[in-house]
Order: C-alpha cells, then structure tokens, then sequence
C-alpha cells in the first residue's frame, strides 16, 4: 500500500477511527491494533514478506531481554549482540545484495556467466529501514543506553509502525518506542498540524516529483537522443525530483503519525539552503546519516583520532551509506563522490562551520550565502546524476552529453510551457520552504495569522494537488531501497 493511493485514501481514516474510538481506553489493545494495521499495509504489496519482518521483530525482542540478562557477563552479552546483529544483516544481505555479488564473481572468474548462482530474489519493501531499526534497539540496549521493553507487542508496534515503516524516518526506539508504552491522548492542534505536513507532502511527491520524473526518466531512457541542455535540465529537474519524493514521503509519514498521537524525528531540514556538503548531510536523510554516525563512525572513533584515520573513518561511512542505497556501482560512486567532497572540511576542521540555517536573522542570504548554496546545489546534482544512473558506463555518457550537441536554438526549450510549468512549481515550493525554513515543514503557518489567508492556501494546494493526482502514479523511489 503506498501513500499515494487511493486505497491509503480508504485506510487511514478507517484506522484512525478504529484506533481513537475503539482501542483508545486499552493501550495494549490499542499497539495490538496498530500492529494489524501496520501488518495489513505492509502485507498490501505480498504478504509472504510479513515473514520477515515479524522474524526481525522477534529475534530482536529476545535479543534485547538476553542482553540485559546477561549484562554482568559481557562476553555473552556481547556475542548475544553479534548473533542478532550477523542475523539481521544476513537477512538484509541475502535479499538485497546476494545476486549483486555473485554477479560480480561471475564477471571475475566465470566470463559473466552467473544464471546457475543467481537467487533472483524480490527485495522486500523498506527492509533496509526495519532493518536498522531493529538493529539500533539491540545495540543500544547492549550499550546500557535504554532498558529493553518486555511487552512484545509495544517492540512489534516499533518496528512496524507503518508511516514510517517502508522508508523512514529510521527511528530510535530511545525516542519512539516509550511513546507505545504511555497512554496517547488526541491533540487537537497536533492533529492540525500533522494534516498539513501531510498536505505539504503530497504537495511535493505528486506536485513536484512526479512532475519532473516525467521529464527524467525521459531524458535518462535516450541520453545520446537529447542535447546538453535538456541533460543538464533533466539533472536539475531530478534533484528536485528525489527531494520532492522522498522528503515529501517523510512529511507524510511524520504527519500522519501526529494523527496518532506519536513523535517522529524529522528527517529532512530544507537541505537545499545548506552552504557546504557537511550542512547538506545533516540536514537530508537526517535519521540514516544520525544512525551511521552513531553506530559505525563513533564506533570507529570517529573524529578522535588522527586526521587520517578520520578521514579513512568518513571515506568508510560514505561508502557504506552509498552501498545501503543499493546492490549497484553507482552508489558505491555516489558514496565515494561526496566523501571526496566532504573530506577537505574534515581535514581544514570546517565541517562543523555551518550549524545554523542560513540567514537565520534576516529575510534574505546575502551574496556569498547565495553563491554558497548554489555551488552546493550544483556539487549535489552531479552526484544525483550518478545516483540516478543505471550503472557507471550510463553516467559517463551523461556527462559527457552536457558538453555536446549544443546551439542558442537550444534555448527555446525554456520557452516550453510544460517546463515553465515545473519550474513554477520548483519556485513555489523552494518559496514557501525558506520562508518556513526554521520550522519542522513548509505548511506550518506560523507566519500567517489571518484565517482566510491559511484557509486560502489550504485549498490552493490542494487543488493543485488534486489536478496532478494520478492514481497509477510512480512508487516512492526509496520503496526500492
């Protein structure tokens, strides 16, 4: 069942109901019915892979208790840790990077010939972000950070809790799983709040993403069959595209979860205003680069040690973040691209510059705030065009399409209405996201007192929401990751 569906149109109200007005006195009743519900929208799309995500749910669970068990005696607490750890990961493994490796030792050592070692598995929707999920609970347990939960039903709620299950926010069970242990009560403004984030980001996906993938997957299906300009378009139109896509998933999920009376992190903080790559990563995907952070870059001693091993220490974290996207070379690319960008801040001791947003007193950046964000911008959207690629032959065929095939005729493409079109509605969310820039989502409307005003804009959005809805319209892109 995806967001953007009318079938999800259907589903959420009934669950609200169902989980206000007829589960709300019981709070065990109450996790039980929102681990059918979240059961029921994951199983929407095959409900063999209910299988796995309730052994993730289990195994996890139980690890916790024997950790904290065994507390006194480390080593087997430590090696209790590891055998959940080596089970998830071999999950994850199996179904997402098994046929990517034997593939590679085919084209190594058997000419490419891989048909009798491939499994040609299905990888299971948002089993990377479960799956780390999963693993943060066990790990923090193991590190005296959190008392693991004995109610079975509160750490199945956890791990499964569907807005956020297929595509995050990844989540801390510090931060999501004492709130199914307490009894929720409906907040009304909290509600309101948690409808409009939810607007804003169906505003974005269907708006904005959906829009401009068009033109992309367009573009990327025929590179030698289009000019440098309509390239470099297509690599501005798909940075918008992933951002609309999946941060718009996030607002969704982080709203619909106000509905519910629970807290989820925020994952994206306007990432397109940042001045450097570092401010670029803490402010996108914010729960996955927090989760490498804490749980494999500390580890590794993270910034602490020699300004080498430092820089080994992000190169790794990098190269795994980009591996997590995906079985593919392309974001191994995309992962060792952006340590290369980021490691002279490590090295200069500049990647802790920018910690506060843009132009945080003033209405507008100055110049060389301005120049800032747009070489940023710029630094991204190459990046994104390796990530979008289906393999590295493909990207370099992309690039090197930019420099080729250009003349002033080119320009008219900008004249086109159905570009002009896209690039207002860029305008009008890029617009609407600085001037809400300190704020958790771009429809907060804490800077518009006057009602018709906010009731004026409610309808706009949705109108035009409305007008680009298509119900068969494109999955969310991290739903493969």
């Amino acid at each position: 069942m995806t967001f953007n569906s009318l079938v999800f149109a259907a589903f959420l109200p009934v669950v609200f109901c169902l989980y206000w007005f007829v589960f709300g006195r019981n709070l065990k009743w109450q996790n039980l019915f929102v681990v059918a519900a979240s059961y029921v929208f994951y199983g929407w799309w095959d409900w063999k892979f209910l299988i796995l995500i309730a052994i993730t749910s289990f195994f996890s669970w139980v690890s916790g208790l024997l950790i904290y068990k065994y507390k006194d005696e480390r080593r087997k607490a430590r090696w209790i840790s590891a055998a959940n750890i080596i089970l998830n990961l071999g999950i994850l493994g199996l179904f997402k990077y098994y046929d990517f490796f034997a593939q590679s030792f085919a084209d190594l050592f058997l000419g490419g010939k891989a048909d009798g070692i491939l499994l040609h598995l299905i990888l299971p929707v948002g089993i990377s972000f479960y799956t780390f999920q999963a693993l943060s609970y066990s790990i923090d347990v193991y590190r005296g950070k959190i008392e693991p939960t004995r109610d079975i039903i509160q750490f199945f709620a956890y791990v499964s809790f569907f807005p956020q299950l297929v595509a995050g926010p990844i989540e801390r069970a510090t931060n999501l799983l004492p709130q199914f242990a307490q009894k929720r009560v409906f907040d009304y403004s909290q509600g309101v709040d948690g409808l409009r984030q939810i607007l804003w980001g169906y505003f974005k996906k269907i708006v904005i993403a959906d829009w401009c993938g068009v033109y992309v997957d367009e573009v990327f299906s025929d590179i030698p069959g289009h000019d440098g300009v309509r390239l470099a378009v297509a690599a501005v139109l798909f940075a918008f595209q992933i951002y609309g896509d999946f941060s718009g998933y996030s607002d969704i999920a982080i709203g619909t979860a106000k509905l519910f009376g629970i807290k989820l992190m925020r994952n994206f903080a306007t990432p397109y205003f940042s001045r450097d790559i570092a401010e670029f990563w803490r402010r996108w995907h914010i729960s996955l680069t927090t989760w490498f952070r804490d749980y494999v870059y500390i580890p590794m001693g993270g910034s602490r040690r020699s300004k080498a091993r430092v820089a080994l220490n992000t190169m790794v974290i990098f190269l795994v973040s980009g591996f997590w996207h995906g079985a593919n070379w392309t974001f191994l690319a995309w992962g060792a691209f952006h340590a290369l960008l980021f490691l002279p801040l490590i090295l200069t001791g500049n990647n802790r510059k920018y910690k506060e947003i843009v132009a945080e007193d003033r209405r507008l950046p100055n110049l060389k705030e301005f120049g800032q964000i747009v070489l940023t911008f710029v630094l991204v959207t190459v990046g994104w065009v390796i990530f979008r690629a289906d393999n590295l032959p493909q990207a370099w065929s992309f690039f090197a399409g930019l420099f080729h095939g250009n003349s002033l005729d080119d320009l008219k493409f900008f004249g086109n209405m159905t570009f002009l079109s896209r690039a207002v509605w860029i305008f009008v969310m890029l617009l609407v996201e600085w001037v809400d820039r300190r704020e958790e989502h771009g429809l907060s409307m804490r800077n518009t007192r006057c009602r018709a005003v906010r009731y004026a804009i409610y309808f706009a959005v949705i109108l035009v929401t409305m007008l680009y809805f298509d119900d068969g319209s494109p999955k969310f892109i991290y739903f493969q990751f």
